[in-house]
């Protein structure tokens, strides 16, 4: 079983260079005995054999582990649900901020500003600390998974979707998503996706047809998690402020972009983060306006967008979709048209989260009309791991997701 203790940072080293560090300790108002996900476990996880333990290293290294160490002491002093509710929103959008602004830094830091993993390990040991958590007062299991959540969706951007009310200036909304595929040995893996995410959050672009201004979010690798709305929320709120676009993005295949054309309303039951399946029909969204179409298509300029010559990869439009037969037993796959009437198998994106975002987000635009919205999605060429199994990073794994990042910006910024 994983601890408070084991994943919060508070290690020997930890209490020389943090005095909150200590005071967590010493708080005793954790229960360690409870269980964690999945996903919080591999907190624990060497990238080798007696090696440290992978996400509180990037946490340390990216200047997070302060801030991990502040949270868990003042999470013991929390003296009632409601102000506990203000703390965790409060620190929630702080850690994004926090990260965000490491993302765009301009100076230069000790670790890679694009690196996006500090960011998701720091997350992870913080709702790991509120689900170990034993305060002063009644906290049913309702209300702390509640807690959890807004932590949660406070640490992806969720709480900072507001575009500035600037005349005249262009609207995107993008979302990446966390890393995934950790298990074992690639506990060290990124996502560029998410590092793209945190680089464009804010930020005001120039182009030749006038400014653009971003907010980005980073998706969970969960199906429960989109079960509960994530997508909705961020570009449900998007949709109210009259985007011109939104992009969401994910890792994809090796060496090459792809605009997606099909968004697929199909789930294929690949593990998530916690290792769990889900196959079937993506469900509806309560409370949100959509449609039941089976596929949906890009409204992007792809043309453009595969045309512009936007950096060291080639950019591909993918027309590719397959469709049920019979369902659970033979598939179609082509590059035409999808059959109507016939049940969607997979999207251009496949059948996992990242169809699954793109259906759901661009479900949203067709049901509330949004007609003059373009919007679509992104998949990114594949990053892969640091060429020596114990090292963290390396140049080579750097200069890569650096070049993934920049590229999604530019297109984005012909989009």
């Amino acid at each position: 079983m994983k601890t408070i203790a084991g994943l919060v940072g508070l290690t020997a080293v930890a209490l020389v260079l943090s005095p909150s560090v200590a005071q967590a300790q010493t708080a005793n108002c954790y229960d360690t005995s409870v269980p964690l996900t999945v996903e919080e476990q591999r907190l624990d996880d060497a990238s080798v054999a007696g090696g440290p333990a992978v996400g509180p290293a990037l946490v340390k290294l990216a200047g997070f582990d302060d801030r991990v160490a502040d949270f868990t002491a003042k999470l013991c002093r929390q003296p009632s649900r409601a102000q506990a509710q203000q703390f965790v929103e409060r620190e929630g959008n702080g850690l994004w901020k926090a990260a965000v602004a490491r993302a765009q830094s301009t100076t230069t830091l000790a670790h890679d500003a694009y690196d996006d993993r500090p960011l998701y390990w720091a997350r992870l040991q913080l709702t790991s600390a509120l689900r170990q958590w034993q305060p002063r007062f009644a906290l049913p299991a309702n209300d702390r998974a509640k807690l959890v959540r807004q932590f949660d969706w406070a640490s992806r951007g969720l709480s900072d979707t507001a575009f500035p009310a600037k005349p005249g200036v262009r609207k995107i909304a993008v979302t990446g998503f966390d890393p995934f595929q950790l298990q074992g040995t690639a506990v060290r893996r990124a996502n560029p996706a998410g590092a793209a995410a945190l680089q464009l959050d804010g930020r005001e672009i120039t182009t030749p047809q006038g400014k653009v201004v971003l907010q980005a979010a980073v998706l969970p690798v969960l199906w429960g998690a989109f079960d509960e709305g994530i997508v909705e929320q961020f570009y449900g709120t998007a949709l109210r402020q009259r985007p011109d676009a939104f992009v969401t993005i994910s890792q994809g295949r090796p060496g090459r972009f792809d605009v997606e054309r099909w968004a697929a309303r199909w789930r294929g039951g690949f593990g998530d983060n916690n290792d769990i399946g889900v196959v079937g029909t993506v469900p509806d969204a309560a409370g949100w306006p959509q449609p039941s179409d089976e596929f949906i298509e890009t409204t992007l300029p792809h043309q453009k967008m595969v045309d512009a010559g936007t950096g060291p990869f080639l950019v591909n439009y993918n027309r590719e979709f397959c469709e049920w037969v019979v369902v659970g037993q033979q598939v179609s796959c082509r590059t035409d048209e999808p059959t109507p009437g016939r049940v969607a198998a997979s999207g251009g994106g496949g059948d996992y989260l990242s169809n699954e975002s793109m259906y759901r987000a661009n479900r949203l635009r067709v049901g509330s009309g949004a007609t003059d919205v373009l919007g679509g999605h992104l998949h990114t060429p594949v990053l892969g791991l640091p060429a020596d199994p114990a090292a963290l990073t390396d140049v080579a794994f750097e200069k890569q997701r650096r070049d993934i990042a920049d590229q999604v910006k530019a297109l984005v910024s012909v989009v």
